[in-house]
C-alpha cells in the first residue's frame, strides 16, 4: 500500500516521540523538514531510521553546485530515502547534488532519491510574476523546472497536485511527482494556495502525497491517517 508521507512539523524531539509513540509498532513515510532539523540535526533523522521509519529529508538544498554536492555527501551517510534540493539552483547544482548522494552512499546501501521543487505550494502566479519576475504562467515555470530535473538525472519533483498531469505529460510516468497541499475536504487550508484532497491528487496523477496538519494536528492522528491512506489508496473503510 502506498503510504502518505507524514509531515512531522514540530519544533523538538519531544513532540515528534509523543507523535510517533501513537503509532508504535507502525512503519511510517514522514518528511523532515528544516523547521525540526534545525533544532535537533542529524540525530533526529538516526532515531527516524532505527525506529524503522522511511524519511524524506525536506531541507531544500539551493547554493552553489560545489556546496551542494557537499552537502549532500553528508546528508546520504544518514541513510534517508528521499531528499530535494530547488531546481531554481540549475542544472549544474542538481546534477552535483546527484554525484554527492552517490558518493555519500554507504557502499551496498541504496543511494536515496533526490527531487526538485519547482515552484512551492505557497506561491501564487501573480506572486510568481510580481517577485520573482517570471513571465510566463505558472504550470510553465513548474514543468520547464521538472523537464530540467530529469535532464539532471533526478527521479522527480515536489509540485502541486494540481500540475502533476501536467509535469507527467513533460517529463514521464516513472518520474515521481510528490505533491505537498493535500487537505481532506474538512480541513483547513491554512497557507498553502494551490491544493486538494487525496482522492483527487491520486486521479491527477501524484505518485507521492504530503500530508501535515490535518494528521499531526488531528484530535485522533491515527483515524485522520488511516483515512487518508484508505482514500489515498482508493479504498473504502
Amino acid at each position: 500500500m502506498n503510504k502518505p508521507i507524514i509531515a512531522l512539523d514540530f519544533p523538538s524531539f519531544r513532540e515528534v516521540e509523543a507523535f510517533l509513540n501513537k503509532f508504535e509498532g507502525e512503519s511510517l513515510f514522514v518528511k523532515v523538514g528544516m523547521e525540526l532539523y534545525y533544532q535537533e540535526g542529524p540525530d533526529i533523522v538516526r532515531y527516524l531510521k532505527d525506529h524503522g521509519h522511511q524519511v524524506f529529508l525536506d531541507l531544500k538544498l539551493h547554493d552553489i553546485p560545489n556546496t551542494v554536492e557537499s552537502a549532500m555527501r553528508g546528508l546520504a551517510k544518514l541513510g534517508i530515502d528521499l531528499t530535494n534540493v530547488h531546481a531554481a539552483g540549475g542544472k549544474a547544482m542538481m546534477e552535483a547534488a546527484l554525484n554527492g548522494l552517490r558518493e555519500g552512499t554507504p557502499e551496498g546501501k541504496t543511494v536515496p532519491k533526490l527531487i526538485a521543487v519547482t515552484q512551492l505550494t505557497s506561491t501564487t502566479e501573480t506572486a510568481m510574476h510580481q517577485e520573482q519576475l517570471i513571465p510566463v504562467k505558472l504550470i510553465e515555470s513548474v514543468t520547464h523546472y521538472a523537464k530540467l530535473a530529469q535532464e539532471a538525472g533526478l527521479d522527480g519533483v515536489v509540485c502541486s497536485p494540481l500540475e502533476a498531469d501536467a509535469v507527467r505529460e513533460a517529463t514521464s510516468e516513472e518520474f515521481l511527482r510528490v505533491t505537498p497541499g493535500i487537505r481532506p475536504s474538512d480541513a483547513a487550508v491554512n497557507d498553502q494556495k494551490r491544493i486538494t484532497t487525496p482522492s483527487m491528487a491520486k486521479q491527477i496523477g501524484s505518485t507521492h502525497i504530503v500530508v501535515g496538519r490535518p494528521i499531526t494536528r488531528a484530535e485522533n492522528p491515527i483515524q485522520a491517517y488511516l483515512d487518508i491512506l484508505m482514500e489515498w489508496n482508493g479504498e473504502t473503510r
